[in-house]
């Protein structure tokens, strides 16, 4: 699908799920028995996520369930999630995503790199992630938490918009990571990953 489409499409659909968001009436304990599966791999409170998997934790609603939207209608494709949501109702995504929103976001109990978290915090602050994600990086509605998120999965995450292997809704984080070497994608992720 030609990238203009892609990010059309995937407007269109950022659309429909904030709307039916922002009507649903979401209820957290019917989301955490939908959500028990996805603990697995995801995290939960008391473990942290598989490698490579990021934590749901905390994470904004509107996003989670637009994620989850795009990998029930097969527009977005994560192969490990392939069929996972295949039964979920709209409802369904709209009390997950209020489940996983109520849980305390994901700490790490790694020790920071002084030296790589300064050039992190440089390279965030040049590159203007605190404009959509906010200064604490704690997201807003659509755009995503990266506040403490598992290192491994920013750094895969950061690389595939960079390499064009990922787009999000429009195509803002592939222009923002084109042509970024790895040495500095991967102080961004650590300085986003030790808040």
């Amino acid at each position: 699908m030609p990238r203009i489409r892609r990010a059309f499409v995937f407007l269109g659909l950022a659309c429909v799920a904030g709307a039916a968001l922002a009507q649903s009436k979401a209820d957290p304990a019917r989301g955490a028995v939908k959500a028990q599966a996805c603990g697995a791999c995801h995290g939960t409170p008391e473990r942290a996520p598989l490698p490579l998997t990021p934590s749901l934790a905390g994470q904004q609603e509107e996003f989670t369930v637009l994620q989850m939207f795009l990998l029930r209608e097969g527009v977005r494709n994560v192969p490990q999630m392939a069929g996972m949501l295949g039964g979920f109702s709209d409802s369904d995504l709209d009390d997950v995503a209020a489940y996983f929103a109520r849980q305390a976001p994901l700490r790490s109990n790694a020790k920071p790199d002084p030296g790589l978290r300064a050039r992190g915090a440089a390279l965030s602050k040049a590159m203007g992630c605190g404009s959509c994600h906010l200064a604490d990086y704690r997201g807003q509605k659509q755009v995503p938490l990266l506040s403490n998120q598992r290192e491994d999965y920013l750094v895969a995450s950061l690389k595939a918009y960079r390499d064009n292997r990922s787009t999000g809704p429009d195509t803002s984080m592939n222009g923002v990571l084109y042509r970024i070497p790895d040495g500095d994608i991967e102080a961004l992720a650590h300085y986003l990953a030790h808040q």
